[in-house]
């Protein structure tokens, strides 16, 4: 089974990593970018998951992640 990492920012459709073959290498990879959207500053929403070759979430790797947003006047 080859697996990827997708992931939706902002409305956009990415995807970051294809064709892995080693479940744990993308559980990895899919940690990485978790942490890469939680930390970035202009992801205002986001979804990152690990994808089968069916477009399912693999064991449930799929992660929301949400930032609000500051006014303009602070």
């Amino acid at each position: 089974m080859k697996y990827a990492i997708l992931i939706v920012s902002n409305g956009t459709y990415i995807v970051k990593e294809e064709g892995i073959t080693d479940l744990d290498k993308a559980k990895v990879s899919f940690h990485k970018w978790c942490q890469t959207y939680w930390n970035a500053k202009d992801v205002i929403s986001a979804t990152v998951m690990i994808a089968d070759e069916n477009l399912d979430a693999v064991e449930g790797y799929k992660e929301h992640i949400f930032h609000t947003v500051e006014s303009a006047e602070e």
